[in-house]
């Protein structure tokens, strides 16, 4: 085998850089206009250069009919070579430059011509226009060569066609006229293409810097592998223009914002109208891993500002994660309210042991009978107000850890609520939120008491959650509902600021609304309004008013808790 490396096949094509290619594709462009306009500026030239001639022999023939020695010439003497005609006629050719003047009889005879032996002689082309009283315009050839004519009719003092008077301008001074035009034509061209290639070369290093120096290939391939990214994440990707309008969503940010295609050349505030999502996506609000609540979605959004003045915003999906958070705190809760009840349940069994050991055989009876009576009345009176069992559950189970804190949670006597809910999942989330807030606020506080309300208007439930702690600010309200808004240190698991904006989209998603007041006492009362949240508003329950207090409900046993959140005043 032969050592010689094979030689290196040379190929032909357009260079891969988009620079090379930039450049040699614009001073291409640029050379075939500079001779396209050549070619257009000669060809009209051309033609005005004839046009010029041909006028001016017209001219001339004009003047020398009007010459009365020629017509005078025409009519006395016979043509001859030193006849008057043939004088006259020479004078005015040396005097206009013309190529020749030719003076002929209505019998088409010449009686001047600048070779003196055609004097006497018959044209060699037709003059019956000129004969026949029209002047004419044409470029020819004759006896002289080509040249560019001009033939009017010869009058007699009678105005008598007599003859004619036909005058050549030489085609050859024409032609040189225009090729003397074409080396300061061609240098203008030349100039202006030369212009062009260096404003194609200034362009093209500019595509050179903001391409990076990359070849069509690699754009195309970086492109198809963005595509396949965007799309292929599980991020939301926003990218923003200059002026804040979308130039692109990928699939997941058109899930996580609820967006079509036709979000896309949008502002956000039209897009996704005015809120906190808004605002964080705009960068009106500004830091890291900021939470927003979009729909039902809890996000995480991040934002990049771009060279070009534009950003690049991504986002999380974090309900998942905020809903095992709230299960995570609801178990930690019951797991301390079963850690009281086995506590109180150590006490009660040694009380027991106790009757027993001493034969108060009938005491440790009624002691074990108000002990689980306590628990079934608490239970009975909760199921009987409420009727959905989710809801119920929920409660009990509150009670339990309200009882493990110090605080009582009581369900008003003004509760009714029937088992015919649209949503249970829903107000469970509602109740679950609001009670949690409401055991932060007054937890640690004497007499602290929280109180639960839970009534129908027709198919309307109006919740309302009271509280003796310290109450909301009535300037932080309205805050108290904004995405990511807390006075209260975050958990392990994540972040606050989600429980009650999420409880403000769930009433406003069935067409109501959740507001905050004061509280008789002083602490909080919120409430929520859920129309249409009843199936339908036959049989609806007795709703007669009852005088507020702890009538009814106090520590229960845990039931089954459902999710809750958490918010902070």
């Amino acid at each position: 085998m032969s050592s010689t490396p094979p030689a290196r096949r040379l190929r032909l094509g357009l260079p891969r850089r988009v620079f090379s290619q930039v450049l040699l594709m614009q001073v291409a462009i640029a050379a075939g206009v500079a001779v396209l306009a050549t070619g257009l500026f000669l060809a009209p030239l051309s033609k005005q250069l004839d046009q010029e001639a041909m006028r001016r022999a017209l001219a001339i023939a004009q003047t020398t009919a009007q010459d009365p020695e020629i017509a005078e010439g025409v009519l006395t003497t016979p043509p001859s070579r030193n006849g008057p005609v043939q004088r006259e006629a020479e004078r005015i050719r040396h005097a206009t430059n013309a190529e020749y003047i030719v003076v002929l009889d209505r019998h088409w005879v010449r009686w001047s011509h600048p070779t003196p032996g055609q004097i006497g002689r018959h044209v060699s082309t037709d003059p019956s226009d000129a004969l026949d009283g029209r002047d004419v315009m044409e470029i020819d050839k004759g006896t002289l060569g080509r040249s560019a004519r001009g033939k009017v009719p010869l009058y007699d003092a009678d105005r008598r066609i007599i003859g004619a008077v036909s005058v050549g301008i030489a085609y050859d001074s024409v032609r040189a006229r225009l090729l003397a035009a074409i080396p300061g034509l061609f240098a203008y061209a030349g100039g202006a293409l030369a212009v062009g290639a260096l404003a194609a070369w200034l362009i093209s290093r500019r595509v050179q810097r903001q391409t990076r120096d990359l070849a069509f290939s690699d754009i195309s391939a970086l492109l198809a592998e963005r595509e396949a990214m965007l799309h292929g994440i599980r991020e939301g990707v926003v990218a923003l223009g200059r002026g804040g309008r979308i130039r692109l969503l990928n699939d997941e940010a058109r899930r996580l914002l609820g967006l079509g295609d036709e979000a896309v050349g949008k502002s956000l505030d039209e897009a996704l109208g005015e809120g906190r999502t808004a605002d964080v996506l705009a960068g009106r609000v500004t830091g890291t891993d900021l939470l927003t609540v979009r729909g039902q979605r809890v996000l995480v959004a991040n934002r990049m500002p771009t060279d070009d003045g534009g950003a690049v915003a991504t986002l999380r999906d974090r309900t998942e994660l905020e809903q095992l958070g709230r299960e995570l705190d609801s178990t930690r809760g019951l797991i301390d309210a079963l850690r009281a009840q086995d506590h109180e349940h150590a006490n009660r069994m040694h009380t027991l042991l106790g009757l027993l050991e001493l034969e108060m055989y009938d005491d440790a009876v009624e002691f074990v009978g108000e002990v689980v009576g306590d628990h079934r009345v608490t239970a009975e009176q909760v199921t009987e107000k409420i009727q959905d069992p989710l809801l119920a559950a929920l409660l009990v189970g509150k009670a339990t850890v309200a009882a493990e804190r110090g605080v009582a949670l009581w369900v008003s006597e003004r509760t009714r609520l029937p088992d015919r809910l649209v949503d249970p999942r829903g107000l469970v989330t509602v109740v679950g939120n609001l009670v949690d807030n409401a055991l932060d606020a007054v937890a640690g506080t004497p007499h602290a008491r929280v109180e639960v309300e839970l009534r129908t208007e027709g198919r309307t439930v109006v919740l309302r959650v009271r509280d003796t702690g310290p109450g909301i600010p009535a300037d932080q309200r309205e805050l108290v509902f904004t995405d990511g808004w807390s006075t209260k240190k975050p958990p392990a698991h994540g972040k606050r600021g989600l429980g009650l904006p999420l409880v403000r989209r769930l009433a406003e998603r069935q067409g109501g609304g959740a507001t905050v007041g004061t509280a008789d006492g002083g602490g909080a009362e919120f409430t929520v309004v859920l129309p249409e949240a009843l199936t339908d508003a036959l049989g609806a329950p007795d709703q007669e008013p009852a005088l507020r207090g702890p009538g009814a409900s106090g520590a229960a046993t845990a039931g089954a808790p459902a999710p809750a959140g958490e918010e902070a005043r």
